[in-house]
């Protein structure tokens, strides 16, 4: 039995990072609905959407998208190297 150790759990995180940090705003998250652009709420609508879950997303998704794209760029050549120096 393979034991899950944090060397796997580190991967996996980054790897989730990784996912989070590729969607492309103009591709996927418009196509959504998730897109950061505002809409004019329909009737009975709120205007205050940074309050919402799906907003609260959005917004983490755009600053993993920011923050993270040099320590990313890093992480992974510093995987990558790992990988091919110790296999």
């Amino acid at each position: 039995m393979m034991l899950f150790g944090l060397g796997n759990l580190f991967y996996v995180s980054i790897l989730l990072v990784n996912a989070v940090a590729i969607l492309s705003e103009d591709r996927f998250l418009a196509r959504i609905g998730w897109g950061s652009t505002p809409t004019e709420p329909a009737f009975g609508g709120s205007r205050d959407e940074a309050a919402s879950v799906k907003g609260k997303l959005v917004n983490l998704i755009s600053s993993v998208r920011t923050l993270m794209r040099i320590p990313l760029i890093v992480i992974n050549t510093l995987i990558i190297v790992y990988a091919l120096v110790l296999g």
